[in-house]
């Protein structure tokens, strides 16, 4: 396991109530890991805490192998951070921040203007940040975190802010990320960028961790085994009609619909993470 945690709890200094309550989770080598759940579930302070922002845990913290406490600065070599809130030198070009942050660190480094095109922004290399929008800022602050190559990439809220070109733009770089071997850790409530890229998720509320399992598994598990067909009949208005899934090829009900009608859609009745979040824990995203 590249990441492992045991019965983490993390109380802010003046908290009364710790923030993260013994949670426990790995994580492995070349998955993208979702931690899911609405603002204030305690997702991004476990983030911290991984990120060794937050340093008075309690409990247990593996990273490549190693306490988490024993890290030096070298940690920083091989882990990536793209925080949800950007956090740029506003008067330096798009450009200049890459350059600065590119030039502390000890290995090689990615061409940061190739960066740039890689989301959109090679055009605004030379234009101060304090002139970007959110989305620019926030493509920015992604691609930071790609600099040095890192083994390890912690992103939070990776879409938030973002038009739906360029959110699928950033979406397709994670996944690319991690077809050249990374791992992610990606904090989200945004179910579907978690369907869409997540190899496995963590629900968390409360500042627990309910449940952890693939979004296949978890569909599969909680989604209606029936199809549903979409239809005219006999030219007029639309309807719909469910079938069980199971001993279809057999449902005459079934094959008549397809036969004497047009067919609008087939789909089988998923479950979304969403409702299975909403069923499981028993609160929304919001």
């Amino acid at each position: 396991m590249l990441i492992e945690v045991r019965n983490l709890i993390y109380t802010y200094p003046k908290g009364v109530q710790p923030a993260v309550k013994e949670i426990d989770f790995a994580v492995e080598k070349g998955e993208i890991f979702g931690f899911l759940g609405p603002s204030g579930a305690g997702k991004s302070t476990t983030q911290k805490v991984l990120i060794k922002l937050l340093r008075d845990y309690q409990g247990e913290i593996k990273v490549f192998g190693q306490d988490l406490k024993t890290w030096d600065s070298r940690y920083y070599e091989r882990v990536g951070v793209a925080f949800e809130l950007p956090n740029h030198y506003q008067k330096l070009t798009a450009a200049e921040n890459l350059e600065l942050f590119r030039s502390l660190y000890s290995g090689k480094t990615a061409d940061p203007l190739a960066l740039l095109e890689m989301v959109g922004l090679k055009d605004d290399a030379n234009t101060r940040v304090s002139q970007f929008s959110k989305g620019m800022q926030m493509r920015l602050n992604f691609v930071r975190a790609l600099l040095h190559n890192p083994e390890l990439l912690f992103l939070d809220e990776p879409t938030t802010g973002l038009d739906p070109v360029n959110s699928r733009k950033v979406k397709e770089i994670v996944l690319a990320q991690k077809a050249a071997g990374r791992t992610i850790f990606l904090t989200t409530h945004d179910m579907a960028v978690a369907e869409q890229l997540c190899d496995r998720v963590a629900f968390m509320v409360d500042g627990r961790i309910t449940l952890i399992d693939s979004p296949r598994n978890l569909k599969l598990q909680h989604g209606e085994r029936r199809v549903r067909v979409e239809y005219h009949l006999n030219g007029a208005g639309a309807k719909s009609s469910d079938f069980p899934l199971d001993d279809l090829a057999e449902n005459k009900a079934f094959w008549q619909v397809l036969r004497e009608n047009q067919i609008e859609t087939i789909h089988t009745q998923e479950a979304t993470l969403e409702d299975i979040f909403i069923k499981t824990t028993g609160r929304s995203l919001i």
